[in-house]
């Protein structure tokens, strides 16, 4: 999977996909180890992606004080 064009869903689905691979216990050493690197990295993607989207949702507006404060988004256009 190329992790620059993945989907935050196919990430966790191919995850998901290698955590019970690894559970099972069936695999070589060596293929274990590729599968361990490869979740490595998705769950890598994953917490950047998290990190981007919760980026998005937030706003930063002054306090009182004239601070950052940081505040939820709310789109007043309804998108």
């Amino acid at each position: 999977m190329n992790e620059k064009n993945a989907t935050f869903e196919a990430s966790m689905q191919r995850l998901e996909q290698i955590v019970r691979a690894l559970e099972r216990g069936e695999t070589p050493l060596e293929e274990s180890l590729q599968l361990f690197q490869e979740g490595t990295a998705l769950v890598q993607t994953c917490g950047k992606l998290l990190d981007e989207a919760e980026l998005k949702l937030k706003k930063v507006t002054p306090a009182a004080d004239g601070s950052p404060m940081e505040g939820i988004f709310i789109d007043e256009a309804g998108i």
